[in-house]
């Protein structure tokens, strides 16, 4: 079967001075294999495979339910905030997911405009992803406790939820880097800006969504680029800069974000940043 992805319409917020289909493929170019070793780390670690049913929660350009589907996996993926990111994770599965990569079916579920509207056929998931890392902007917690709650409805008693956040500031190289998104901020607007991540930020999450946490890790996910352009352009795909560019402008935090990626600048103009992010293992009671 065809994969297939739709949107979920995303909350009301200000508009963003950016072109949202370049920061799009950003990220899917540049910014989303930054993580790859995080996803491999949670497939391997909960055995995903043909017969798992998996829902992606903010699934981005889709290389994680990719990778999934690699694996066997039955895939459905949902996208609640960018229509480019979903636009290019349908491109992506269609033109490879049916292919030899795959070891079975790979099914992305025609969700609708919420959550609410999942075909209940499809029901039954054995694991959801939230891969979308949180702990580095004020308020990133909160939509994602409310996607949870509504998700978990679908899954079955038992089936794991997965929750990605940034290690500890002091083993994240990018902190420093990231610090300008709070720089420059409004300081009279908290939600949106960067903020350093908290020891219990998912376990938070998961309990608002009435989770029971069982199992974590952490995962070294080095950021690295062929140039400084390439590093600009994907840090500012995370959306962590968005109220940096309100406050000021794109000009004045490219400049900044340059000078604050000099120190991980090598010889050969490449930049790596070594960060460590962290994963929660929760079930659904």
């Amino acid at each position: 079967m065809t994969p297939t992805l739709v949107r979920q319409h995303p909350h009301a917020g200000g508009t963003l001075r950016v072109d949202p289909s370049a920061r799009a493929r950003d990220w899917s170019e540049i910014q989303e294999r930054m993580l790859v070793p995080l996803y491999e780390a949670v497939h391997e670690r909960l055995d995903v495979g043909p017969g798992t049913r998996l829902l992606g929660l903010g699934c981005g350009s889709g290389l994680a339910l990719l990778m999934a589907a690699s694996r066997g996996a039955t895939i459905t993926g949902v996208e609640p905030s960018s229509p480019e990111r979903l636009s290019l994770a349908r491109e992506r599965l269609h033109a490879e997911a049916p292919g030899a990569h795959t070891g079975g079916d790979a099914v992305a579920a025609v969700v609708g405009d919420s959550l609410g509207e999942l075909d209940a056929r499809r029901d039954g998931y054995d694991l959801v992803t939230a891969f979308e890392p949180i702990g580095c902007r004020a308020g990133d917690s909160d939509g994602l406790a409310a996607l949870l709650t509504a998700a978990t409805p679908h899954a079955t008693r038992g089936a794991a939820v997965v929750l990605a956040g940034w290690g500890p500031p002091e083993r994240c190289a990018t902190t420093a880097v990231l610090r300008v998104a709070d720089k420059l901020a409004d300081p009279s607007r908290g939600a949106g800006r960067w903020r350093p991540a908290l020891r219990d930020d998912l376990e938070e999450v998961a309990e608002r969504a009435g989770l029971r946490p069982d199992g974590s890790g952490r995962v070294a996910c080095p950021f690295g680029y062929a140039d400084a352009d390439s590093a600009v352009r994907g840090l500012l795909s995370t959306g962590l800069f968005d109220a940096a560019i309100n406050a000021t402008d794109q000009a004045q935090v490219d400049t900044e974000l340059r000078e604050a990626l000099h120190p991980y600048r090598r010889q050969d103009h490449t930049v790596w940043m070594p960060n460590v992010f962290r994963y929660l293992i929760a079930r659904v009671p």
